[in-house]
């Protein structure tokens, strides 16, 4: 897959090596979207950069009203950050609807910027609020370069081979402001967007009375409303949709159109055909041209509902399931992630160098798999068959496992990623002989049927239970929304999870 991989210590660390090799290298992150484009030869980087160890990297900083993001920040941690939750809620809800937990645990948003794919989830809320990236090189030190002129084409970006994207901004939804994020997939979970839609609004005269808390969530005190939405004037709009354009497009006639009036009935509807305007798509596997500008119509106008009613957290989680576990009442999030070493930890892995990990509590040292995923090096190199390959693409969840304590997918983690690392796996859920409280009720409910997803299923389940003891059921079908059974018989599987977690 490439020639050598190098965990980056620092910043510096890393723009040395993609000043030394350029085009050659390659930086990756998260993986979810760089390692499907290597495995399809879309990119064929000889050396490839981790910088996921760097420290301080994955940090999300507010300052005088502006967030700020880490290049490592995952799309969980946006989703479990109450602050981006009130204050920027267009894009905690893109990132909720990227994927799945195990990718959420992995992608990061600075990666979805870099894939550059227009039906990326992120970029259009991200657009709609004003964002900028920061890039860093040895030869330009640093950049600022807002998102539209970041964007430059289908898969293209302004930044250059010895560049890296070290950092997200963007400011706060003003008191006046609201916005949300909508998506239309073919399924309800691990879709690419057919077409998505971000819609942020000022308003003239907002109300000081609070919304109803009971209806949001997750409940958020200091959110207003404005005074029933009708009567308010709009003093600022931006509506921008993804999947329609070769890149993130700004629906201007519709933002234009707002200015000054108030959101009745007629006026949504004729801004949802002005920002039909906007859309150029093309006709793919996943829906025609026609459709897809029908269907820009219908999610604006709904957008521009929801907020005009102030119902547009209604469907988000109060407590988002993450499959992050917990210990002593903490998210494990960040555990393990760097050895005693600290801020001097670094290291060089290429195809003579050797993996040391820890595997279900014992150490393994691995010589020759410094080019595969995770999965393959556990099932070929150590030998442990119960993580199974569905996919190798991230979409069946066959492969899930912990790393250092978090649910991921094993076939989008590169092996080298566990140096150092501690992971869990199938084989290790059981202690002292007996069967995890999860396995037992897959056993007495009939959960198993042909067997192959069942691995999966059992890691995302345990893990719930240990982030959420008693999940409703409803947490359990958002812990198996990465998890694909082709026997089609999920009602036993989210039963014994039920049994189990009555049970653990």
């Amino acid at each position: 897959m490439w020639n050598t991989f190098i965990t980056a210590a620092a910043i510096d660390h890393a723009l040395d090596l993609l000043a030394q090799y350029r085009s050659d290298a390659r930086i990756i992150n998260g993986g979810t979207d760089l390692l499907i484009e290597i495995e399809r030869k879309v990119r064929t980087p000889s050396v490839v950069v981790d910088v996921s160890r760097i420290p301080g990297l994955d940090e999300i900083r507010f300052e005088d009203g502006t967030f700020h993001l880490g290049a490592s920040v995952t799309h969980n941690q946006v989703v479990g950050n109450k602050l981006l939750a009130e204050r920027a809620y267009p894009l905690a809800r893109a990132c909720w609807e990227v994927g799945a937990p195990q990718i959420r645990n992995r992608g990061t948003v600075a990666g979805n910027l870099i894939t550059a794919s227009p039906a990326n989830d992120t970029i259009a809320p991200l657009r709609a609020m004003g964002a900028w990236v920061t890039l860093q090189s040895k030869a330009r030190g640093k950049r600022d370069i807002a998102l539209d002129e970041f964007m430059l084409g289908v898969r293209r970006t302004a930044l250059e081979p010895d560049e890296m994207l070290t950092e997200i901004s963007f400011p706060a939804l003003k008191e006046n402001e609201c916005g949300t994020f909508l998506k239309l997939g073919l399924r309800r979970a691990q879709a690419i967007s057919v077409v998505n839609t971000a819609v942020v609004l000022g308003f003239r005269d907002w109300s000081l009375e609070i919304r109803d808390s009971a209806r949001i969530q997750p409940p958020i005190s200091n959110l207003r409303s404005p005074i029933s939405n009708l009567q308010s004037p709009i003093e600022s709009a931006w509506i921008t949709l993804g999947s329609v354009a070769p890149t993130i497009a700004a629906a201007t006639e519709a933002q234009q159109f707002l200015i000054g009036r108030t959101l009745d009935d007629e006026t949504i509807e004729q801004a949802a055909r002005l920002a039909m305007n906007a859309a150029h798509p093309i006709d793919d596997i996943r829906g025609t041209a026609e459709y897809r500008r029908a269907m820009v119509r219908v999610l604006v106008a709904r957008a521009l509902h929801q907020l005009r009613d102030g119902a547009e957290r209604e469907d988000f989680p109060a407590n988002p399931v993450m499959l992050w576990g917990r210990v002593n009442g903490k998210f494990k999030i960040q555990a393990s992630k760097f050895d005693s070493q600290g801020s001097n930890f670094e290291f060089r892995i290429s195809n003579s160098d050797v993996i040391e990990t820890s595997v279900n509590g014992k150490r393994y040292v691995v010589r020759g798999a410094t080019d595969k995923t995770l999965l393959r090096m556990l099932r070929e190199d150590i030998g442990l068959n119960g993580t199974k390959e569905g996919c190798a693409e991230g979409e069946c969840g066959a492969c899930t496992v912990y790393l250092d304590g978090i649910a991921v997918m094993s076939c989008l983690v590169p092996a080298p990623r566990a140096h150092h690392a501690q992971v869990v796996t199938i084989e290790g859920l059981q202690r002292d002989g007996e069967l995890h409280p999860v396995q037992r009720a897959f056993v007495e409910t009939g959960a198993v049927q042909c067997g192959y997803c069942t691995p999966g299923f059992i890691m995302s389940g345990a893990q719930l239970l240990d982030e959420q003891a008693h999940p409703t059921r409803d947490e359990i079908q958002q812990a198996f929304t990465g998890n694909l059974c082709r026997c089609t018989g999920y009602a036993k599987i989210i039963q014994a999870v039920e049994k189990a977690s009555q049970t653990k």
